[in-house]
């Protein structure tokens, strides 16, 4: 369900340059928004992360929302979107490809320019990608870049860095070279680990992006002040070679983790914007005006440490899922918008057939509520590991209104459906990110966005070579159909092979989709001009106050 307002709000539910594969399906609702702010308003947005103090601003380490929420508006790669959500050109004013799609030769824009008032130059993106997959950089996500030739051999050991196919011909050209033709390779290099950082000053303090006067960024915004844990503001940026496309001056980020006290400061005028409303609110605030619900590219899941018994041991995994009644979740929990995920691909990408992914899905439902076969599954799976009962058993999620009370309703439910308790454990955000890499759970929550508009941005995620996969999971079939899918040129044979895919995922079930995810929000109606995008944060960048 979708509440709309006379404000502007565009909702991008695809963007996808995928060929042969899906079109583009845009849903807009808005008012006519000519009428310009009157030149007395202070064009100033305040926000809040509701994830509290982002985890990191280098983009080389980030991989949270809430770091994500700042860093696109401080830096920006060779493509980016545009104010109707498409993917163009950013830093990059000219790109060339070859006749067999394997080489993308890069014209870095004139007047490009750091925060310093550095040249941006092609060595940046050479250096800044060649950073994230140098394994003594401990990166995020170097394999989002292993579709470049020689960057997962390098990655991983096996291979130099002279061979990794990533070179600055001189200051302004970048040449690519792909391990094959990728034809949705924009939407991939749209993403975070592609963008660039500046040489010189990582390199002059390894703290440099820690602090707002030693940030450098060369995005439409920099980092004017930053008060840990409390506000970070961001101001435009005079050195940005669209800044004057940019409408919105000052972005302040407040970091209120409780869904209540941040609901109170926009009820009261504090906050022009909040996501993830507090779930108790909802009914009441679907009438208003100022409230959007729509659906996102992301699922909310639990994730099995597989190494950890007994969840090494598939039919115990197995009864847990039908073991949870996701519709009663998303009717009496959550009750935001969120449909229950009966499988791990989420809404919104369509096959050649035209359908979307999961209504074409061989098998259309996964593990529906059934009490009976949860109770079959765990006896089976306690037989085989010799156990008559399981041990303790501890669910992690990190601090949030939202996930507190699911944690809960599935706690009771498996307390009800398979005679299991089951122990909860909370942690800010910024510990859980760290507990969750460090494999240091036995279950825990987690929501994963998909990197970009099509089934392979979710279930890349779970190869066993990609840097998203902290359950541990590995299986040789799985990794072999991904891998064919991410090059076949033909979308019918594409798709089967995602469909075969996703099928071994959810029978081996190192995690448990719970929801497909919606993300509600309220903006004040002094505010016009929010991009909304199904896989991203609000773009703030060509809002406009219209109002004090």
């Amino acid at each position: 369900m979708k509440k709309m307002h006379w404000m502007t709000i565009i909702l991008l539910l695809a963007v996808t340059a995928l060929a042969g594969c899906s079109g583009t399906t845009d849903e807009t609702a808005s008012n006519d928004p000519s009428a310009a702010p009157q030149a007395d308003i202070p064009q100033e947005i305040t926000a809040n992360l509701a994830g509290g103090e982002p985890y990191t601003l280098d983009p080389a380490f980030a991989s949270d929302t809430t770091s994500y929420y700042v860093i696109d508006n401080l830096y920006e790669g060779l493509y980016t979107y545009d104010k109707a959500g498409k993917i163009v050109e950013g830093a990059a004013s000219k790109v060339d490809v070859s006749p067999d799609g394997k080489t993308y030769t890069f014209t870095i824009r004139d007047g490009a320019k750091w925060s310093n008032g550095d040249p941006l130059t092609a060595k940046d993106f050479e250096y800044s990608w060649k950073r994230v997959l140098n394994p003594k950089t401990a990166a995020y996500d170097p394999s989002a870049l292993y579709y470049i030739k020689g960057a997962e051999a390098y990655n991983t050991g096996k291979g130099k860095i002279e061979d990794v196919g990533v070179t600055a011909k001189d200051d302004k050209t970048l040449v690519v070279e792909l391990k094959s033709p990728l034809s949705f390779f924009p939407t991939i290099a749209v993403g975070h680990a592609y963008l660039p950082v500046n040489q010189s000053v990582v390199e002059k303090n390894d703290k440099w992006a820690a602090e707002a006067g030693t940030m450098v960024g060369n995005g439409a915004y920099v980092a004017k002040e930053w008060k840990h844990n409390e506000q970070i503001t961001l101001a435009k940026n005079d050195q940005f070679w669209n800044k004057d496309a940019i409408t919105m001056a000052t972005i302040n980020f407040k970091m209120v983790q409780d869904s209540t006290t941040y609901y109170q400061m926009y009820k009261t005028g504090d906050l022009d914007l909040i996501l993830s409303l507090p779930v108790d609110t909802l009914d009441q605030e679907k009438s208003n005006k100022e409230f959007l619900s729509h659906p996102s590219f992301s699922v909310y899941t639990y994730s099995f440490n597989v190494k950890q018994k007994p969840f090494d041991n598939k039919k115990i995994r197995q009864a847990i899922a039908y073991a949870i009644d996701r519709e009663a979740l998303a009717t009496s929990v959550t009750k935001g918008g969120e449909t229950p995920a009966y499988g791990y691909v989420p809404y919104g990408t369509t096959t050649p057939s035209g359908k979307d992914f999961r209504d074409e899905a061989p098998k259309k439902k996964y593990y529906e509520f059934d009490a009976a076969k949860a109770k079959q599954l765990l006896a089976e799976g306690l037989k085989e590991e010799g156990l008559t009962q399981l041990p303790p058993i501890t669910f992690k999620y990190n601090t949030s209104d939202k996930h507190k009370k699911v944690a809960e309703a599935i706690q009771e439910m498996l307390k009800t459906n398979l005679g299991v308790a089951v122990t909860l454990e909370n942690q800010e955000w910024k510990t859980y990110i760290d507990t969750f890499k460090q494999k240091n759970f036995q279950i825990a929550r987690m929501g994963w966005e998909g990197n970009f508009l099509d089934p392979l941005g979710v279930l890349g995620h779970y190869t066993s070579k990609n840097s998203n996969n902290f359950t541990n999971w590995s299986n040789p079939e799985y990794d072999k159909l991904i891998e064919s899918s991410t090059f076949e040129l033909d979308p019918a044979k594409r798709f089967e092979q995602l469909h075969q895919a996703e099928d071994v995922l959810m029978e081996d079930l190192p995690i448990i989709p719970i929801q497909f995810s919606a993300d509600t929000a309220l903006i004040s109606p002094k505010i016009q001009g929010i991009v909304f995008d199904a896989r991203s944060n609000p773009d703030l960048r060509f809002a406009k106050r219209v109002e004090k």
